[in-house]
């Protein structure tokens, strides 16, 4: 009995912590580039309902366990560009946008190979310049509010280092716990507690499309959908990655006008639904997905509660907590950054040009810093392979030639 059960509490397990370890992200993501609460509330919860049908789709017609979840980087992209140009209808715009570039790339397999061609470092240094703005963020609340964030990097630090699973998990329940200390809950009355679907006009201008729409493809394909497929692999998987591509597209295209961002494979939690530990039967852990699937549609129903949360607290908190949850994402990120810069030399100075411009966040014609670092490191990468190719061949020692004589 209690083997029949594992994959679904395990699916229980990986809805709660991918949504308990990153929704804090999404929020403040939404709420950066326009989004009001009503229409970050309902943008989580149109990211929940969407990843938990696709989640269950496909591990209904693939039997395998291909855990689906919002675009925590993607999230934290939308954190680094901040307001647009044409506000929170234009965001919505280039949701769609990207998510149709991800549907087209299921179609399309050529585009998908270009997207996964992009250099390691190129992509692992725009992913880390992305992520370090939020990643300082428990820095800046240990001295902005040090009461209210020491409990919960303590709670993050002995959850990480025992049980690690739970670590962010437990610094929200510690962040939530030193909110309701110090609040008196008026905030509250402010917020519809019930699940609400905010439906926005989108619109379309070119500066937010190159800025936010092209640099959310590239990261949610690259920093998701790329490394949860590599997960599946390395449990021994072969999952139809096309397939999968044009399934979570759907998926965001149908979440977009909601206000959700992208829907994609999950990379963080993906092992939770895919290891041993959901079932000793690789063939019966798509059980696990599925549930995860559902109970991730569910808790989508307490988006409203979510929001509350994070309307109440200091901003600076509710950051805090978020960069604690991509710690991990951004480890990841410079580790490829680095790793590949080293077996690869002459890529070294283009990743590193490509995350100081990202991580600066500067906007240039009203295009954010993601963008323009890929630029960046992109024609550093042209510049060079360019300087080696002009390089004449070495001339001859002489010493050599008027020995042979």
């Amino acid at each position: 009995m209690a083997v029949r059960l594992q994959p679904v509490l395990a699916g229980v397990v990986t809805a709660l912590v991918g949504f308990a370890s990153s929704f804090t992200v999404v929020l403040a993501g939404l709420r950066a580039v326009g989004a009001d609460t009503e229409q970050a509330a309902s943008g989580l919860l149109a990211l929940c309902v969407a990843s938990g049908l696709a989640a269950t789709w496909l591990g209904l017609r693939h039997r395998m366990p291909m855990s689906v979840a919002w675009s925590t980087p993607g999230a934290a992209l939308l954190v680094a560009t901040g307001p647009v140009p044409g506000g929170w209808p234009a965001a919505a715009g280039a949701f769609l946008v990207s998510g149709a570039l991800i549907v087209a790339a299921g179609l399309i397999p050529p585009l998908g190979r270009a997207v996964a061609a992009i250099p390691k470092p190129i992509a692992g240094a725009m992913l880390a310049g992305v992520l370090l703005p939020l990643c300082v963020a428990p820095v800046r609340a240990l001295v902005e509010v040090p009461r209210l964030a020491g409990p919960v990097v303590v709670a993050w630090l002995l959850l990480h280092r025992y049980a690690r699973p739970w670590a962010v998990p437990g610094a929200l329940v510690a962040a939530v716990a030193a909110i309701a200390s110090t609040s008196s809950g008026a905030g509250l009355g402010a917020v519809d507690l019930r699940p609400v679907v905010e439906l926005t006009p989108p619109s379309w201008n070119v500066p937010v499309l190159i800025g936010l729409a092209l640099p959310l493809f590239l990261v949610t394909m690259a920093a998701q959908n790329v490394p949860g497929t590599a997960v599946l692999v390395g449990y021994g998987y072969r999952p139809p990655f096309t397939a999968a591509l044009r399934t979570t597209g759907v998926a965001s295209l149908l979440a977009a006008p909601a206000g959700g961002h992208a829907v994609n494979l999950a990379a963080i939690t993906a092992a939770l639904a895919a290891g041993p530990d959901a079932h000793p039967d690789p063939d019966r852990r798509w059980i696990a997905s599925v549930t995860a699937g559902i109970g991730l549609a569910l808790l989508g129903l307490g988006a409203g509660a979510a929001t509350a949360l994070v309307a109440i607290a200091p901003p600076v908190l509710i950051e805090a907590v978020a960069g604690l949850a991509l710690l991990g994402a951004l480890a990841t990120a410079l580790t490829s950054a680095v790793t590949s810069a080293v077996a690869e030399p002459e890529r070294r100075e283009a990743a590193v040009v490509t995350f100081v411009v990202t991580a600066s966040g500067v906007a240039l014609l009203g295009v954010g810093g993601a963008f323009w670092g890929l630029v960046a490191g992109c024609l550093m990468l042209l510049l060079f392979r360019r300087r080696r190719r002009a390089q004449p061949d070495p001339v001859p020692d002489a010493e050599p030639v008027l020995s042979r004589r």
